[in-house]
């Protein structure tokens, strides 16, 4: 029986070092060095100061600025440490209760503006935490922005093609605006 424990235990450290040292180690250089900006959580500065991530969205409820996708994560939205979707179904009450409430509040935002809602504005991703929404719920916000902001729709809709991201690749997925930087970049405008 000893003949066999030692073998057993020199392999237990030998991959307890492989696999909970050295690997992750030099994953992790390789992603400093390759990807510093994503390795460190792509976050966003204003002043100095760190305001949130590229990678994860955050809530936004006033008019002036552009809102964000929905998120499901408990217990407070866009919590990053419980990333996750609602599991509700289309036909369950609650979901259709949480939609309608999100449409009132869109409504209420901007009531002069009777376009179809864009249903990224009302429904969450599977995630919780995107960070996006489509060029469709950004381009229904642009008037609301611009006219409690005072400035021109032009102005705003060339800020939207600014943060503005292309399909991943090329050909994954859709174009989609990045909301926290586009809302800090109309920030930047209001200090002008």
């Amino acid at each position: 029986m000893f003949s066999q424990l030692r073998p057993a235990l020199v392999a237990f450290v030998a991959l307890a070092i492989i696999t909970g040292i050295f690997y992750p180690f030099t994953i992790t250089l390789i992603a400093q060095l390759a990807f510093p900006s994503q390795a460190n959580g792509s976050l966003i500065a204003q002043n100095g100061t760190v305001v949130g991530s590229a990678l994860i969205g955050q809530h936004f409820d006033d008019p002036k600025y552009f809102w964000s996708r929905p998120s499901a994560t408990s217990p407070v939205a866009f919590n990053a440490g419980a990333s996750g979707g609602s599991n509700l179904g289309p036909t369950n009450p609650a979901l259709l209760e949480q939609v309608q409430a999100r449409i009132e509040a869109l409504r209420a935002a901007d009531p002069d503006n009777t376009a179809p809602i864009p249903v990224d504005l009302v429904t969450a991703s599977a995630s919780g935490l995107d960070p996006h929404i489509s060029i469709a719920a950004a381009n229904y916000q642009i008037a609301r922005v611009a006219r409690i902001r005072g400035l021109d729709v032009a102005r705003v809709r060339d800020l939207v093609a600014q943060y503005t991201e292309g399909r991943t690749l090329g050909v994954l997925g859709e174009a989609r605006v990045n909301v926290p930087q586009l809302n800090l970049a109309l920030d930047g405008i209001a200090g002008e």
